[in-house]
């Protein structure tokens, strides 16, 4: 191989490096702003995998658009390739070079995922994974005791209680930068807990209590979503999760408390209620929802 070629390509690998950098920059303005201590995490592994499939990408279509377009054979000629046997120095290459990118990327999952340890210890599960242990995220939070929220699901809706202060919500609020520890539970199915701005998703699987740590940083309304298919109305199941200053989520915890109990939010009952008015069935087949729960804060029916 000439030096001239040499060149060549170390000029072409670091124009790929360079775009490749500039779309992982880039890759951190195509998600909601991160809200969570352990959402900087993932978008920055976000990033390096959006940089390393940057380089891939343009590469191997660099390669065959270079191929197509300068390396074409003649029109009229059909004849036979040269007869190439194997080379052992590329197919080495392009054997080490993809393991070592699995281990690169398997290693910063791995980190990430150990920094976060957004579950208890001896916890870690999710469906078809098994079992991991993580040591806890090493944050400089106000508060070292986790704030506990047990987090009920059913066919289909979330309920929030505060055993502190027995207060029960359909509309979750949470103080910044104090490390919160959740109860999941589910009743019936299988749901999914997921805050896309939070970048974190657990499974709730029924007949088990899932202790789910994660520490809120920017206050804000945000979307709760059921991530599982849990039957018809799944796409209903939704909650506002309020992240707030710590002053103003102990005032909501007091208005909270002094409340009368009253139905909360439940968009899939209303509108099961609203078919069964107007045609005096649903018209198919379904699980009939859950009532809705008595709490002391509705909150807002959000969007």
């Amino acid at each position: 191989m000439n030096i001239r070629l040499i060149l060549k390509l170390a000029a072409v690998a670091g124009v790929l490096t360079a775009i490749s950098l500039w779309m992982g920059r880039l890759a951190y303005r195509w998600l909601p702003a991160p809200a969570s201590a352990e959402a900087l995490l993932i978008d920055d592994l976000f990033s390096l995998m959006t940089t390393l499939g940057s380089f891939i990408f343009f590469g191997v279509t660099g390669t065959l658009l270079y191929s197509v377009l300068f390396q074409r054979a003649g029109k009229y000629d059909e004849s036979d390739g040269p007869p190439i046997e194997g080379n052992v120095t590329l197919e080495t290459v392009w054997t080490v070079i993809p393991i070592l990118l699995v281990i690169w990327i398997a290693a910063a999952s791995y980190r990430a995922y150990d920094q976060m340890s957004v579950l208890g210890p001896m916890e870690h599960i999710h469906m078809g994974l098994g079992q991991a242990i993580a040591a806890p995220l090493d944050l400089a939070q106000a508060s070292a005791q986790p704030e506990s929220i047990e987090v009920h699901a059913r066919q289909w809706v979330w309920e929030f209680y505060y055993p502190e202060q027995g207060i029960t919500s359909t509309e979750l609020h949470l103080p910044r930068d104090r490390r919160i520890k959740l109860a999941l539970t589910s009743e019936d199915v299988v749901h999914g807990f997921y805050i896309p701005a939070f970048r974190l998703k657990q499974d709730v699987i029924p007949g088990r209590a899932i202790d789910f740590e994660f520490t809120p940083i920017l206050e804000g309304k945000y979307r709760l979503r059921d991530s599982q298919y849990s039957g018809t109305y799944f796409a209903a199941m939704q909650a506002d999760v309020v992240v707030e200053s710590p002053t103003a989520y102990e005032q909501w915890l007091q208005r909270s408390a002094a409340a009368t109990p009253q139905p909360g939010l439940n968009p899939a009952y209303a509108e099961y209620q609203l078919k069964v008015e107007n045609r005096g069935r649903p018209g198919w087949k379904t699980v009939e929802p859950a009532p809705s729960p008595l709490v002391n804060y509705v909150g807002s029916a959000g969007a």
